[in-house]
């Protein structure tokens, strides 16, 4: 019996990625549809990282494929492959580096690092080849969540290796200083020590660059919203009016500049008791959903508040590898995703593949 090729591509039109809500079709990842025989094989590329789901994907067309009178063997490839995307009019992006995804809020003591670190390492165990830059010059918290010690070294005397932690390529000022020194700078000092970080690593190869901002809406966050290929942003912060107040300025000035808004992390959302069981919202209840909705961008995720995420990060060992079948590590990975196909989503930079005009006279 022979197969209906229309049957086969309507089959295969109608899978529906549930990271994205489309059909895999729409987004152009399926290529190199064979039917031979009763067999059907074909290559399915997603476009974000999501190597823990690739199962999942394949079972998907193989159970819509079977549907198809006369199919047998069904033979489906997943990988993924990350583009560099769209940013700042102006800006080139930087050697080695795709996509820059700033972690932001208006306020500090909101969980912005840790949320930051448990990002990177949870694109990481996805497949995707992640970097981290510690953007907080004045309270650097990098080299203690890693658990990462030492210097980065120079090869060439003008620019450094990052250090790696967790399978993350990282670097910080808190690499360069002592611990207890503290950074009695002003404000262009420490813009000229972020770009100097930033621009002076030897990133490589990088599908992402998370960056950790410093709470506030100062001369770092500019300098980056300005000069930095930021390919878009993330918001933390709790369900506290107050922390939403400051979360929504970091939010209007990233949009000023023409950043796009990934979306929207709530933290310490809920209190579990450890002892009893008892659920209580310390911080309030449904501000990031709430802010979410007045903005018109997405809430990624919401987070607990939870002893171990504290005592994970201080340890060096965040959740997402110190826990990673856990409930809050799925959550982070559920986080990171989003982020992740909001930016498969944007335009790529084609900016590569344009070749430089050079007038002569001749």
């Amino acid at each position: 019996m022979s197969i209906d090729r229309a049957l086969v591509d309507a089959a295969i039109a109608a899978v529906t990625d549930p990271n994205t809500g489309a059909p895999y079709a729409a987004a152009k990842s399926i290529r190199n549809v064979v039917v031979e025989g009763d067999a059907v094989s074909l290559q399915v590329t997603l476009g974000y990282p999501a190597k823990s789901q690739f199962d999942a994907v394949r079972q998907q067309f193989a159970d819509a494929l079977r549907t198809v009178p006369g199919v047998g063997n069904v033979r489906v490839e997943v990988s993924q492959q990350i583009a560099a995307h769209t940013v700042q009019r102006g800006v080139k992006l930087l050697p080695g580096v795709k996509n820059i995804v700033a972690v932001a809020s208006g306020k500090g003591g909101v969980g912005k690092s840790t949320t930051a670190v448990n990002l990177a390492l949870a694109l990481a165990s996805e497949g995707a080849s992640v970097g981290i830059l510690d953007a907080d010059i004045y309270g650097p918290s990098l080299p203690t969540m890693l658990g990462i010690e030492g210097r980065p070294e120079s090869p060439d005397d003008k620019s450094m290796n990052p250090l790696t932690g967790h399978g993350v390529q990282a670097n910080s000022i808190g690499f360069l200083i002592e611990a207890d020194n503290p950074m009695v700078w002003r404000g262009p000092m420490a813009t000229s020590a972020l770009e100097q970080l930033l621009r002076q690593t030897n990133w490589h190869e990088l599908d992402y660059l998370i960056v950790d901002m410093p709470p506030g809406t100062g001369d770092i966050q500019l300098t980056l919203a300005q000069r930095v290929p930021v390919t878009g942003a993330v918001i933390v912060t709790t369900p506290q009016d107050i922390a939403l107040l400051d979360a929504k300025k970091g939010l209007k000035m990233f949009e000023k500049v023409g950043i796009p808004i990934l979306g929207i992390v709530e933290n310490m959302g809920l209190h579990i008791c450890s002892n009893c069981g008892h659920e209580e919202h310390i911080f309030g209840a449904g501000g990031g959903e709430r802010m979410g909705k007045e903005y018109g961008v997405d809430v990624l995720g919401s987070l607990p508040l939870d002893i171990t995420i504290r005592e994970q990060a201080d340890s060096g060992n965040p959740t997402v590898v110190a826990d990673p079948n856990g409930r809050i590590a799925e959550i982070y990975r559920s986080i990171a995703r989003k982020v992740a196909v909001h930016i498969a989503e944007r335009a790529r930079d084609m900016s590569s593949k344009f070749p430089n005009i050079v007038v002569q006279n001749t």
